[in-house]
């Protein structure tokens, strides 16, 4: 493969660019230096990582991970812009391992030649863990400085020896003060922007913008320009909120229902009832119901947030949880939203205990990790007359011919006599069960201490089945 890869195109954002009259506004008004980038200020302010890297003509294979249009793709054209580098850009959508190993291969040409390569790839997450094996050698030999976009967890999506060669750079959502002044500047802008035809935006229209875009300045910008092109159809300057309303319709939000931000935004329900949180719980079933959240999933989440962290403090919970589903199926949506509301608000407000979870969790490895002892002869059933004659059944106890209600047998196999998996704790319905298990415990210590000094008589009731 050629060299001429490289050095047939100017480096992304080298000298005075024509922009075409149908060109995006979003397009138009990409900043030109970080001045203009609305970021985080330990990345692009005055002291951020990313300028002072620029000033010393010294950048490191990067990750920008966050969501569209937080500034991701800008970025890596300033730095090609910037840098003494050359620069290409790939999409991995567009890209197989083949020409991208074609690329890093002239990148290595060129290095020897004493040239410096910079590399863009956006999406970098389509290529597997196994395909991301390609940029290796070549980061570590400093042949080709990567630099990856994604909107995915660089945790989930990349290879961890790919991560450990590059810095991973979080952008997150624009706040809406970012929003605003993005739109200002387009407002006033002559040249790339709106400046020139003079439109009025209220302060509560730019909020209502800002406020829709989900931290998204493309979103933005696109919601400006065709409320700028409804005004001037209709012979008017100024913006007003009741259009920009008629224009968006609907609020979209950000979710991905295979992606990270559906897990983030569950996460954002379960924590919340966890926390007693009714005011966040109804944000946030409320969110990702309208954006388009299957409303069942939600239903078997509180169900499990039922069992999980209410438990036995209020078993009432999962009974709610339940009804809830049945009434979501028998109504539909809207109507059936509120059902779903009435049992995430109901768990969120009830007594809260893990140790049912906490017991299954220990159970379950004990049960892994430890042999697979025989079931205690005490508690085999004797069906037949060899069983009796060898012993199962045998000391057996009858727990409702007690007076006590408790055999006092011993029911966990020998090497876990003792263990205790269901600690219950001290909130709600859970606090008079804590009461009654400790006088159980002492019940049954009482009754082997007694096995143990041979002061107990073994009563074994004749045709009583276990």
């Amino acid at each position: 493969m050629s060299d001429d890869l490289f050095d047939s195109d100017p480096p992304a954002g080298g000298g005075a660019v024509a922009i075409a009259p149908d060109t995006p506004l979003a397009d138009r008004m990409r900043p030109r230096s970080l001045d203009e980038v609305e970021g985080p200020a330990e990345v692009v302010g005055s002291n951020g990582f990313l300028r002072r890297a620029l000033a010393e003509d010294r950048i490191p294979s990067l990750i920008f991970w966050g969501p569209p249009g937080v500034g991701k793709t800008t970025l890596a054209r300033l730095i090609a812009a910037q840098t003494a580098s050359n620069f290409v850009a790939y999409s991995a959508i567009a890209t197989g391992v083949k020409e991208m190993r074609e690329v890093l291969e002239a990148g290595r040409r060129r290095r020897i030649r004493g040239g410096r390569t910079i590399l863009f790839l956006d999406e970098i997450h389509r290529f597997n863990r196994a395909q991301q094996d390609v940029f290796l050698p070549f980061i570590e030999s400093g042949d080709v400085v990567l630099i990856g976009a994604t909107t995915e967890n660089p945790s989930f999506e990349l290879n961890g020896a790919l991560l450990s060669r590059c810095k991973v750079v979080v952008l997150d959502p624009l706040s809406p003060e970012s929003i605003v002044r993005i739109v200002r500047r387009s407002l006033h802008d002559i040249p790339r922007g709106l400046g020139a035809r003079d439109f009025r935006v209220d302060d509560d229209a730019l909020s209502f913008i800002a406020q829709t875009s989900g931290g998204d300045a493309r979103r933005a910008l696109n919601l400006l320009e065709a409320a700028a092109l409804d005004a001037e159809s209709a012979k008017v300057k100024r913006i007003e909120i009741s259009r920009l309303r008629e224009l968006l319709q609907r609020k979209v939000l950000l979710y991905d229902k295979a992606g990270e931000e559906h897990y983030n935004l569950i996460s954002a329900l379960h924590k919340s009832m966890r926390e007693s949180d009714p005011d966040a719980t109804i944000y946030w079933l409320v969110r990702m119901l309208e954006a388009g959240e299957d409303p069942l999933y939600i239903a078997r989440r509180i169900v499990r947030f039922a069992s999980e962290d209410v438990g036995l403090a209020d078993p009432k919970a999962l009974s709610m949880a339940l009804d809830s589903k049945e009434a979501f199926e028998f109504l539909g949506l809207p109507e059936g939203s509120l059902a779903l509301a009435q049992s995430a608000v109901y768990c969120a407000m009830a007594p809260k205990s893990n140790a049912l979870y906490v017991a299954e969790a220990e159970a379950k490895a004990d049960v892994a990790e430890k042999p697979a002892e025989p079931v205690p002869a005490v508690i085999r059933n004797a069906v037949t007359r060899l069983m009796r004659e060898v012993g199962y059944g045998r000391g057996y106890r009858y727990a409702h011919a007690e007076p006590e209600g408790v055999g006092g047998i011993e029911c966990l196999p020998e090497s876990l006599r003792g263990r205790r998996y269901y600690r219950p704790r001290s909130s709600g319905d859970e606090a008079e069960l804590a009461r009654r298990l400790e006088a159980i415990l002492k019940l049954r210590q009482e009754k082997w201490n007694k096995e143990e000094s041979g002061e107990s008589t073994i009563k074994v009731r004749k045709g009583k089945k276990p």
